[in-house]
């Protein structure tokens, strides 16, 4: 039965309480982490050697796809009722909007130190302490707009050039794709600081703490952001009807990115999957 994303801004109560009780059990029973743990052991930029499945690569859309699904998924074990919602950062784009509510994600973190105390993943509660990452740090950080070198989330008018763009990925396939959509959404640009992060790369900017890094989903905002990102890319399909994952085949023998990207019908790890056998969810979810 396909079941429904929504809006978090539209959430019930119920719907709210649900979703952050399943997550916490999943805290509980050690399956959450297994998550942080795969996206650290994917986390390769395009500076290393070796295949690139889950950023700065064409792979970088379905591969996230799958790992919604799979944490879906187990979420849905929980309580079957639980979809994983998206957070549409160009509407709801102030630290105390939604999600960053005491009843869903709470908000930023303190001053001194950037840990979150407030909603239910503040480590104060016991419910949420950081296992795994890349600091020794048991607490989850957020520093929600950095407010000592302000920077501001993306707005729809943002989004345009990546989604007016017809062509998916493009040569040299990775963060130095100047064309293709799925670059301009996942946001490496050129230059450095604020200037270069912009789109998906932007929002892990904005939220801060343990959001920048491969450590990110040690924040369950995380789902939330990765939602949107996914949403945007059924959008961008709907505008481009006849636009396909590219590259459509191996990348020919003598080029500096074969055997680095994924092609359409080869296989993602860790799952075996193709990117051609994700394109399409509408007989699983769709979005509100």
């Amino acid at each position: 039965m396909v079941y429904t994303r929504k809006d978090v801004s539209t959430l019930t109560r119920s719907e709210r309480r649900r979703l952050v009780n399943a997550l916490l059990e999943l805290k509980r029973r050690g399956e959450y982490d297994e998550f942080v743990r795969m996206h650290i052991a994917y986390y390769a930029p395009d500076g290393e050697g070796g295949l690139r499945a889950a950023h700065m690569a064409p792979s970088f859309l379905p591969w996230h796809r799958r790992f919604l699904l799979d944490l879906e998924n187990a979420l849905r074990r929980v309580d079957e009722s639980v979809t994983l919602p998206y957070w549409d950062w160009t509407r709801n784009r102030t630290p105390t909007a939604v999600p960053w509510t005491d009843d869903l994600l709470g908000g930023t973190g303190r001053r001194s130190d950037r840990q979150v105390m407030s909603g239910p993943f503040a480590y104060r509660h016991g419910m949420w302490t950081i296992k795994v990452g890349v600091t020794d740090s048991a607490y989850l950080t957020r520093e929600l707009g950095r407010p000592r070198d302000p920077i501001a989330l993306p707005k729809a008018g943002d989004l345009e050039g990546a989604l007016n763009d017809p062509v998916y990925d493009t040569a040299p396939w990775n963060s130095q794709s100047a064309k293709g959509f799925r670059n301009k959404l996942e946001g490496w640009g050129p230059g450095r600081g604020s200037a270069s992060w912009r789109t998906h790369n932007r929002v892990h900017r904005w939220v801060g703490g343990h959001m920048m890094g491969g450590a990110s989903v040690n924040d369950p905002v995380f789902w939330l952001h990765h939602a949107f990102v996914d949403l945007l890319w059924f959008r961008w399909q709907r505008r481009h009807p006849s636009a396909r994952y590219l590259p459509a085949k191996p990348l020919a023998r003598g080029d500096a990115q074969r055997g680095r990207v994924i092609a359409r019908h080869e296989r993602m790890p860790p799952w075996g999957v193709t990117p051609d056998e994700l394109e399409d969810h509408s007989r699983i979810y769709r979005y509100a």
